[in-house]
C-alpha cells in the first residue's frame, strides 16, 4: 500500500504557468507554433529544455518541443536536477502519477522499478522515491508533452543529484536495457547561466551549449566543474546524454538559445535557457 498520496498535485500551477486548462494549452500551443528548429539529420529521440516559468523560457523550451509535434511515445524518461537538499544522488517518485491542469501523467512503475534495479545492481544506488517533493524542473517538462504528443504516455521520472561522472555512466548504461525496447522519448531539464549579465551570460551559454552539441556530456560536466559554463541540471543532462550514446543516438542539435532579458527587458542580472535535440 502507497502511505502517500497516489496523486503528486502540481505546487506550481498558477506561479510558474498557468492553472487555467484552456489559457495553459493555448500558450504552449503558440510557443510550439512560433518556433522554428532547423532541419535535424535524423530521428528526434532526445529532448533538452528549459524550465524557468513559461513567460521567460516557453519560446526556448517550444522550439524543442515542436521537434516532436505530433508524434507518440509510450515513455517518457524525464531527466532533472533536484534543487532541495536530500542525500539521494538519483531519485523518482514515489507517487503513482503527476498532475497538471491539463490531466495526469502516469508514472510508469514497472520501469521505474527496473531502472532502479538495474542502477543499484552496477552501482550500489538506487532511484530513491521521494513524495511531495516541490522540484519544479521536472514537472515544467509535462504540459509541453501533453500538447505536443499525439497520444497519451507513461513517465519515469529520475531527478539527478550527482555530477560523478563514473556514477553517471554505470547508470547510463543501466538505464539503457530498460529502455532498449520502449518507443521512448528522453527529456533533460535544465536552465545555463544565473544572475550574470547579459554579455557574460551569453559567453558562458556558449561554452556550455558548444558541450552538449558536441555530445559530451563528460565536457558538460567539466565545463560546470572549471566555470567556463553553468548548467543547473548538469548532471541531468549528462546522465540522458550518457543513456542515448548507449541507445545509439549519434547527434545533438542546437535549435535556440535565449535568455531572461528578452523577455523581461532586464541585461543587467540574467538566467540562459537552451533547446537541443538529440537524434540518431
Amino acid at each position: 500500500m502507497n502511505p502517500h498520496p497516489p496523486i503528486r498535485r502540481s505546487p506550481i500551477a498558477g506561479a510558474w504557468y498557468s492553472d487555467n486548462p484552456h489559457i495553459l494549452r493555448n500558450e504552449i500551443k503558440a510557443y510550439i507554433d512560433a518556433a522554428t528548429p532547423p532541419a535535424l539529420p535524423g530521428e528526434v529521440t532526445g529532448l533538452i529544455a528549459p524550465h524557468a516559468g513559461y513567460f521567460y523560457s516557453g519560446a526556448t523550451a517550444g522550439h524543442a518541443y515542436r521537434c516532436v509535434k505530433g508524434r507518440a511515445f509510450d515513455v517518457c524518461v524525464v531527466f532533472s536536477p533536484l534543487h532541495d537538499y536530500l542525500p539521494s544522488q538519483l531519485l523518482t517518485s514515489s507517487h503513482l502519477a503527476y498532475a497538471t491542469p491539463l490531466g495526469e501523467v502516469p508514472i510508469n512503475q514497472r520501469l521505474v522499478e527496473q531502472c532502479s534495479a538495474n542502477i543499484a545492481k552496477a552501482t550500489g544506488e538506487i532511484l530513491q522515491p521521494i513524495a511531495n517533493d516541490r522540484e519544479h524542473s521536472l514537472e515544467i517538462q509535462l504540459p509541453f508533452l501533453q500538447v505536443a504528443l499525439s497520444a497519451p504516455f507513461s513517465l519515469v521520472p529520475i531527478m539527478v543529484r550527482s555530477q560523478d561522472p563514473a556514477l553517471l555512466t554505470a547508470a547510463a548504461a543501466a538505464i539503457a536495457p530498460a529502455l532498449k525496447e520502449q518507443n521512448a522519448l528522453l527529456v533533460a531539464s535544465t536552465d545555463l547561466s544565473h544572475f550574470y549579465t547579459q554579455s557574460e551570460a551569453i559567453q558562458l551559454d556558449t561554452s556550455m551549449l558548444q558541450q552538449i552539441s558536441a555530445f559530451s556530456p563528460e565536457g558538460v560536466l567539466r565545463a560546470e566543474r572549471c566555470g567556463e559554463g553553468f548548467a543547473c541540471g548538469a548532471g541531468a543532462v549528462a546522465l540522458m546524454l550518457w543513456t542515448e550514446k548507449e541507445l545509439g543516438a549519434t547527434r545533438v542539435t542546437l535549435l535556440h538559445h535565449s535568455t531572461s532579458a528578452d523577455s523581461s527587458g532586464d541585461a543587467s542580472r540574467v538566467v540562459g535557457y537552451g533547446a537541443l535535440a538529440v537524434t540518431r
